[in-house]
């Protein structure tokens, strides 16, 4: 299992998180976002939308298997 901290560049709206569960969803690991003390499915929209996480907060990107090394490298670019 990997995890990742990464601050957000700008807010998490529909159409970005679209575009990060499109990309996570590439991925075989299963893939975690957790904002505080809230995780949820990164390859599902509606638990990506939920978050709310906007410009300046950290959110941590979690992966578990076999292609977890490049499940964060890839997620980073799009929250970036």
């Amino acid at each position: 299992m990997i995890e990742q901290k990464i601050k957000i560049a700008t807010d998490l709206e529909a159409r970005s998180a679209a575009l990060f569960v499109q990309a996570a969803s590439k991925f075989r690991s299963s893939i975690k976002v957790r904002v505080d003390t809230k995780i949820v499915n990164a390859k599902s929209i509606m638990g990506m939308i939920s978050l709310g996480i906007l410009e300046g907060q950290d959110i941590v990107i979690m992966a578990d298997g076999d292609d977890e090394m490049s499940v964060v490298g890839e997620l980073k670019k799009i929250l970036q």
